[in-house]
């Protein structure tokens, strides 16, 4: 494109880049050909109702000889997801601009529209959040603290050995029960705190730890009870209490868009004395659950152990909202938030209300979401959500970053890296922006080690992915290729999350086989030394809690950007070449410091093959 009339990412186009609040103000201008001989330029803004208002922006005088530029201030005066493009009038009659690439405008008879995310202004996210580094635990594959549980249930299969290969096999019904376990308790968890704070965690994320019968406990039994295995709630009382001690915040998995057939609310096995809903329509808990005239539910995906719950029954919001209910119990016995299991399938009604409670009990509680695409424009439950417009979350997984080093990692297609980031910066409040968790591995993918290099394993049988291993040349490059993922990770806008054992070197493909336990003794110890340097850079660079992220360069397999605060500038460079590049320095970075080699570098840097350097510069 030769000429670009309008580019939303390019501030003389856009006073503001970004969302904007509600009743803030922004400046358009666009820029228009001489030899047009326009009469007319028009703002055309338009929301997901088809509620349509038109603006005429004026003349506002030449660029040169040959362009003019038009212009008009425009209130988005109420909070929602927006829609725009111009239209123009010449003699040679109507025509339009539209969103072509990267923020960047055509005239065009057709095309896609901009996109403005406008907040509430009473919308702000914990600031303990901001610059941290999170850890995620699965509890039953982390540690265990040598004490026994005579009081969990005698269907549950024990491990005695922690490098046994979860149990992967269907059995001889031909149904997998994940009922495996390797007795990872809450005890085990306090007792490496140490550990834990020496890599610079500042959060830890628990996944269900909510009385279930499966090892993943996502199916949950007792939303009041810790699951017999991982101990009690005492145990939890000193987990979070002992963590504080670290400047360390527990924050919990919150599974509320289903149940388990084998609870006390749906009972369907008859484990509990309870009259289930399964039991009898005269339960109290038959209206959290849909049923069919002929006795069948719904249930989650399909599963029928996982029947769903009626999120917008007034009782189920009670029980789990409520002044004595199952958020309130836990965040009064220590939790600091929530990490919200499958988020897009809550409705706004259940989301409003968890809000509410969980921020009447503290108003610097944490509230993530799990939203795998682009969390400002996502459409479901039969329309489009508003979780980042203020009073529903404070942040969502950051699927599309994931994606994006993932992506840059395995193709160094830089330009893609480049747009998917700024898209998002672009897309989400500055104060979500800077909230987001950040992560590369979680419990629902395969370990990060095994994706870099061998992306196709998790797709494979549970027969090949129950033996598959690197080699050694792979796990070589593997980690080289983590150490300059983790980089980009680190220093990208929110904050990282590191899946417990991934800086070990624990491989594996998909699920259960990226759930096995901590490798206590057989650490890969250059690995977490990586991680703890990371944790050091990271916690040294205020500009990394809420600095602004800024493209500088994306091309020949080499992203370079730059994150600024009052304080400093960093410069960052991660190159996906199989072989050294040197990358001539903007002047601003001339004569600072790298801070991974930790040298002084000069007019340029050298950047290792499918490395990374972070420059320095201090005001």
């Amino acid at each position: 494109m030769d000429f670009v009339p309008f580019n939303s990412r390019d501030t003389r186009h856009k006073s503001i880049f970004g969302s904007t609040a509600a009743g803030e103000s922004l400046r358009f201008s666009v820029l228009m050909p001489r030899s047009f001989q326009c009469s007319k330029v028009t703002l055309v803004v338009h929301d997901d109702f088809n509620n349509y208002s038109y603006h005429d922006l004026y003349w506002c005088g030449m660029d040169g000889n040959d362009k003019e530029w038009w212009g008009t201030d425009y209130t988005f005066c109420d909070a929602g997801l927006y829609f725009y493009h111009f239209n123009y009038e010449t003699p040679f009659g109507t025509n339009h601009i539209y969103l072509h690439s990267a923020g960047a405008g055509v005239f065009s008879s057709e095309g896609k529209e901009w996109q403005q995310t406008v907040y509430s202004p009473t919308l702000s996210t914990p600031d303990w959040v901001k610059g941290g580094i999170m850890y995620q635990i699965f509890p039953d594959r982390f540690n265990f603290s040598g004490e026994l549980k005579p009081d969990a249930p005698s269907d549950r299969v024990l491990h005695n050995d922690i490098t046994d290969i979860p149990v992967w096999k269907p059995n001889e019904e031909g149904k997998i029960l994940n009922n495996d376990y390797y007795c990872g308790d809450l005890k085990g968890i306090k007792e490496k705190l140490p550990y834990i704070a020496y890599m610079g965690v500042t959060i830890l994320y628990l996944n269900p730890v909510f009385e279930a019968h499966s090892n993943h406990r996502y199916n949950t039994a007792d939303y009041m009870k810790i699951d017999p295995l991982l101990g009690n709630e005492e145990d939890f009382k000193a987990l979070c209490k002992e963590a504080d001690k670290y400047g360390i915040k527990v924050i919990l998995d919150g599974v509320f868009s289903h149940t388990g057939s084998d609870s006390i609310y749906f009972n369907r096995e008859k484990r509990y004395d309870s009259t289930g809903a399964f039991n009898s329509q005269e339960s109290q808990y038959y209206p959290w659950y849909s049923f069919n005239s002929d006795g069948t539910y719904k249930s989650w995906w399909g599963i029928d152990t996982l029947p769903e719950t009626n999120e917008e029954n007034e009782a189920f919001i009670e029980f789990i909202t409520g002044e004595n209910g199952v958020l309130k119990k836990w965040l009064e016995l220590g939790a600091s938030g929530y990490r919200l299991d499958v988020a897009d399938e809550l409705p706004d009604k259940f989301l409003d209300a968890l809000f509410k409670s969980v921020k009447a009990h503290n108003k610097d509680n944490f509230i993530i979401g799990e939203v795998w695409e682009d969390a400002s424009n996502k459409f479901s439950h039969g329309g489009r959500r508003r979780y980042l417009l203020g009073n529903q979350l404070d942040s969502v997984m950051n699927y599309p970053f994931a994606n994006a080093i993932l992506d840059f990692m395995r193709y160094g297609i830089a330009e893609n890296f480049m747009e998917t980031v700024v898209t998002i910066c672009e897309n989400y409040p500055k104060t979500i922006l800077d909230s987001l968790m950040n992560h590369i591995g979680t419990h629902d993918t395969a370990r990060i080690l095994t994706r870099l290099v061998n992306y196709e394993i998790e797709h494979k049988p549970r027969e090949i992915q129950a033996s598959f291993r690197l080699s050694e040349s792979e796990l070589k490059s593997a980690k080289t290729l983590l150490k300059t993922a983790t980089v980009l990770q680190y220093t990208l806008p929110g904050f990282p999350s590191l899946y417990y054992g991934d800086e070990a070197g624990l491989q594996g493909g998909s699920d259960p086989f990226n759930r096995a336990f901590y490798p206590w003794g057989k650490e890969d110890k250059s690995l977490i030394s990586w991680y703890k340097k990371l944790g050091e850079i990271r916690h040294s660079l205020p500009c990394l809690k809420e600095g602004v992220f800024k493209p500088y360069s994306a091309m020949l397999s080499c992203v370079a950007y730059t994150r600024e605060s009052e304080e400093q500038k960093i410069f960052v460079i991660a190159n996906k070449n199989n072989h050294e590049i040197i990358y001539n320095l903007p002047p601003e970075f001339k004569n600072t410091v790298e801070l991974i080699a930790e040298g002084p570098v000069s007019d340029s840097v050298r950047v290792p093959a499918f490395g990374a350097v972070i420059l320095l510069k201090d005001f």
